[in-house]
């Protein structure tokens, strides 16, 4: 069976994919041959990243700036409660509309320290994320009611959370404040993702709930994220990775073909559409798009 079998050209699925902002000239050229090469999949929306406690805000702005300048991509610039006033974070989604970006991913954000401490509340800043999506729809009404807003969700459970009737309502009001979609946390079996979706829509929530796909070949990484975030490692993705450690292609191989596997189980359930976190990996990305029978719409992406 031809492994694009289950994806015939008329049922193939939009996809998304997501940057984080560089921190040195290599990286800043690696971002934008990433960027170049993606944007002929012809993406739904391409997001940027902050680093943790906003270390990199304004490296994030002027990337978004970039894409929706340079670009015929539709950029969505992250926003967080972490490190700034209220003010301060309004104005940077004002300076957003103005540079053409209509879309913001809105974000609680990690703690300067990282993910796994505490949050604290900025002095004059907003809560949580529920409260910045309240802030954005109600800030210069003609402008907070056009945004589209994306927020984050966990399958697994957030590290923080009292437990699935808690994590659903919390859901359930990020839409009520304004959200129009969210984007979850990565994992690897889809029955992860499907449990959460009947767990979700059960609590009312409505909104498009897009699985988050991670592309990350180093398995060491790998583990130390799952382990910050919550998202489980099945024992079998830990024997695929085994003996890799230096073998970067073969890892790469094994990476887009975990992804592209789990797309297509996801597909087979009515699942169309994915975000991709390509952490800057161009090649990655375009062969799992290709493993799921999507085509650049020119040659410049081959």
């Amino acid at each position: 069976m031809s492994p694009l079998s289950s994806l015939q050209s008329s049922d193939a699925p939009s996809v998304s994919f997501e940057f984080f902002p560089p921190k040195t000239e290599a990286m800043a050229a690696r971002l934008w041959e990433t960027v170049e090469r993606l944007e002929p999949m012809a993406p739904n929306f391409v997001s940027v990243t902050y680093g943790a406690g906003g270390s990199t805000r304004e490296r994030t702005h002027d990337t978004v700036r970039r894409i929706a300048q340079d670009t015929h991509l539709r950029p969505a610039g992250h926003l967080t409660c972490v490190g700034a006033t209220k003010e301060e974070v309004l104005s940077v989604a004002e300076d957003y509309w103005q540079a053409g970006v209509k879309h913001i991913v809105a974000l609680r954000g990690d703690p300067p320290a990282g993910m796994g401490e505490k949050f604290e509340q900025h002095p004059g800043g907003f809560r949580d994320s529920i409260d910045l999506i309240e802030g954005i729809r109600e800030h210069r009404p003609d402008l907070g009611r056009c945004f589209e807003i994306s927020v984050s969700c966990y399958p697994e459970l957030h590290p923080e959370s009292r437990g699935w009737d808690a994590e659903i309502a919390f859901l359930k009001a990020k839409q009520d404040a304004g959200a129009d979609r969210a984007i979850t946390q990565f994992f690897f079996e889809p029955e992860i993702y499907l449990n959460f979706l009947e767990k979700a829509r059960a609590g009312g929530v409505t909104m498009p709930i897009v699985p988050g796909i991670m592309l990350q070949p180093n398995f060491k990484g790998l583990k130390r994220i799952s382990g910050l975030c919550g998202s489980s490692l099945p024992g079998w993705l830990h024997e695929l990775y085994d003996g890799l450690d230096e073998d970067t292609e073969t890892r790469e191989l094994v990476t887009a073909n975990v992804a592209a596997d789990l797309c297509r189980k996801l597909s087979d359930e009515g699942v169309r559409d994915f975000h991709f976190y390509t952490l800057n990996r161009a090649g990655l990305a375009l062969s799992t798009c290709r493993l799921l029978g999507l085509k650049p719409n020119s040659a410049e992406a081959a």
